[in-house]
């Protein structure tokens, strides 16, 4: 493609109504070690990435305290602080106990401290989006909501997404604070919380897909992800977000990568317009099993 890069081509969404941020985002799950443990491998090819970010137009980040843990939110903050422009949203409310480990913990004193330990790491006075990575079953479900709702009265948060939920949950969440986000898997191999986006984008929540890049099988050699890439003149990867854009306006995807070329590549998604018919060939590729 010859346009100049830049994510602000993927539209605008606003963050609880008041926040606007470019769609296209990025995931700093992939600026750690392998398993999501420890120092990335190359630590100057993470910040390189981080660095990269506000000139391809990227200003909406998503991280969280588990990334490492601790590595990814230090990297950020040592790279790009003060955040001119950008909107650092993080997680807590997971513990990790090695590479590839994740306990889900809801005790109340547990989340208040992921919170203020990420406003330390992360350099702020408040955070403008935290999630809560995964409801804890530890605890009793309301003893989480409300102490998310007090952090927020206390001006520690701004606004309020969950992970890997239902749409019952949002609705229950709701009863405490409104749900800004909702970050579940999904892509264009893995359409399992269908129902979840079509309900976020009735009522306007920010949908924040994990792990938007597993085409899988789709993105094979001759494959018509990889045609419609050559028509378009970018790596498949950019078609499959492509796809998510269109898909809802609400969808905000966060793909993630520790190399600033793969960074360009995925940006150029933004400035991918597939026609109704390359999104229904896309969408008919891997459609909902019934």
């Amino acid at each position: 493609m010859t346009q100049d890069l830049n994510a602000a081509a993927s539209g605008t969404f606003k963050i609880g109504g008041d926040i606007p941020i470019h769609r296209l985002g990025y995931g700093a799950m992939r600026i750690t070690g392998h398993g999501i443990w420890g120092p990335p491998k190359d630590w100057a090819a993470a910040q390189a990435t981080l660095k990269r970010l506000p000139e391809l137009g990227v200003n909406f980040i998503d991280t969280a305290d588990s990334y490492g843990p601790f590595i990814s939110e230090d990297l950020i903050r040592e790279t790009l602080h003060p955040y001119s422009g950008m909107m650092i949203a993080t997680k807590g409310g997971l513990l990790r106990h090695g590479p590839d480990q994740w306990v889900p913990l809801g005790n109340p004193d547990y989340l208040r401290q992921c919170v203020l330990m990420s406003l330390r790491r992360l350099g702020v006075k408040r955070i403008d989006l935290w999630q809560l990575h995964r409801i804890g079953h530890d605890t009793p479900r309301k003893a989480q909501f409300q102490v998310i709702a007090d952090m927020r009265k206390e001006g520690l948060i701004r606004h309020v997404g969950l992970s890997e939920v239902q749409p019952a949950d949002i609705e229950e969440a709701q009863q405490y604070f409104p749900v800004a986000t909702v970050q579940n898997q999904y892509n264009l191999g893995d359409r399992k919380s269908e129902a979840v986006l079509d309900y976020c984008t009735q009522h306007q929540i920010g949908f924040i897909p994990w792990y938007p890049l597993n085409a899988g099988s789709l993105a094979q050699p001759g494959s018509a992800l990889e045609k419609i890439a050559h028509t378009h003149g970018v790596k498949p990867s950019a078609i499959a977000l492509a796809w998510l854009l269109k898909r809802s306006p609400v969808m905000l995807p966060i793909p993630g990568t520790c190399n600033p070329t793969h960074l360009a590549e995925n940006v150029a998604a933004a400035n991918v317009t597939l026609s109704d018919h390359e999104f229904e060939t896309l969408d008919q590729l891997a459609a909902p099993k019934h």
